[in-house]
């Protein structure tokens, strides 16, 4: 039986990422799944469940990490979705981006606004 970690980043991975959260713990199942549950325990059952922050800064912060290190694409569309599904308009979604402009540079920033096209394409389809 799954413990109370993973039953509760279960519930937070669904509500945050939906299917395209289930679709990389899914990917990873043949290959490590040890990995698959660390990811929903760990950043989804232990952090962010937490009630500091709610889950929209905790989507906003992410897209900003993710933008800034700037070599995690498939991440930062599946985090870029996420911040939609909880609330986040597009024009605060691209303020993020453009404030990684400020302090990831200027490829940065570039790189994250095409993604967050894609991702805006790939929702329209």
């Amino acid at each position: 039986m799954p413990n109370s970690r993973f039953t509760l980043g279960l519930e937070q991975l669904s509500k945050i990422d939906g299917e395209a959260g289930h679709n990389v713990i899914e990917s990873l199942q043949d290959i490590c799944p040890d990995l698959a549950r660390f990811t929903i325990e760990y950043p989804f059952g232990d952090i962010y469940s937490r009630q500091a922050l709610d889950v929209k800064s905790r989507e906003i912060a992410t897209v900003a990490a993710l933008t800034a290190l700037g070599n995690c694409r498939p991440q930062l569309k599946v985090h870029l979705n996420a911040a939609l599904n909880v609330g986040c308009s597009e024009d605060e979604v691209k303020e993020v981006l453009l404030q990684m402009s400020v302090y990831a540079g200027f490829p940065a920033a570039l790189n994250g606004m095409f993604a967050f096209k894609e991702v805006l394409q790939e929702r329209q389809a």
